[in-house]
């Protein structure tokens, strides 16, 4: 779609395709020795001078021996996903697959058919379809013609996946998440040390810290493991450091005394352990 007064005269058209900037930069990749590359946008494209006619896409392409597995030269030249060799269609078909499927697309309710846009080569593209309607993609090796024109050498392989055609995902019923709760109060952080039987999971420790007080307590990590020593056979000490949010006020040295001593009482009570002295 050509504008009637653009910019400058190198952006006088609205694109069709987000392919032609990504082929144009390959072309100046390749100018200046890269010649192995793979590179993608996400985007507005135009089909038309309506506001239905502007898609938003996500679109890549593949140069040389930029497969998904790696790029560069192999003895094992034959080719296909997975192999080493210049990239083919099918590696492009197999990057708009895994988009698909990464944005909840089930593949199994999915076919190929033999009618991609001009831009792709006739006999070595293909489209993804969602029934007979919905097309969600389009891949393939990019038209002689079209490199020619653009002054890239091939091989050239390309995909182009069309957001907006994607029907939104099921929802399953779940539970709301609770409103975001942010305390504005500078958090205290206190350090605690536990003699426990060394049969005793870190993990239940530190739930009886997380539990000793819900409303204070946001975080407890564990920071140290020591055995054996002054410890005594069958003993471990275990270090935790607990962070206590204040919600409504600034804690008094009282208040803060009172928290860690409940965290002490829970920690005995879960694991029959004792603060190390």
């Amino acid at each position: 779609m050509r504008l009637a007064n653009p910019i400058s005269a190198d952006m006088s058209h609205m694109r069709p395709s987000l392919l032609a900037g990504l082929i144009a930069a390959a072309g100046r990749n390749m100018a200046r020795g890269f010649a192995d590359l793979a590179l993608f946008e996400v985007g507005q494209q135009f089909a038309g001078d309506r506001p239905e006619d502007q898609k938003q896409a996500a679109s890549g392409i593949r140069r040389g021996t930029a497969r998904p597995q790696g790029a560069g030269r192999h003895w094992q030249s034959t080719g296909g996903p997975g192999k080493a060799g210049p990239v083919e269609a099918l590696d492009a078909k197999a990057d708009a697959l895994a988009l698909l499927t990464a944005l909840g697309v089930p593949a199994a309710n999915l076919q190929i058919t033999a009618d991609a846009p001009a831009w792709y080569h006739p006999g070595r593209s293909g489209v993804v379809r969602m029934g007979p309607k919905t097309v969600l993609a389009a891949f393939g090796e990019l038209h002689p013609a079209v490199l020619h024109d653009m002054d890239v050498a091939g091989p050239l392989v390309g995909f182009e996946v069309f957001l907006d055609a994607i029907p939104e995902p099921k929802r399953k019923a779940t539970r709301a998440r609770p409103p975001l709760d942010l305390s504005g109060l500078m958090p205290l952080r206190r350090d605690f040390a536990f003699v426990v039987d060394a049969g005793v999971a870190a993990g239940d420790l530190l739930r009886a810290a997380r539990g000793a007080d819900k409303h204070l307590v946001s975080e407890v990590t564990l920071f140290d493991l020591f055995e054996g020593g002054a410890l005594g056979e069958g003993k471990k000490s275990l270090a935790i450091e607990v962070t206590i949010e204040p919600r409504e006020k600034t804690l008094t040295e009282e208040e803060i005394e009172a928290v860690s001593k409940k965290i002490v009482a829970a920690v005995e009570k879960a694991t029959g352990g004792s603060l190390r002295s």
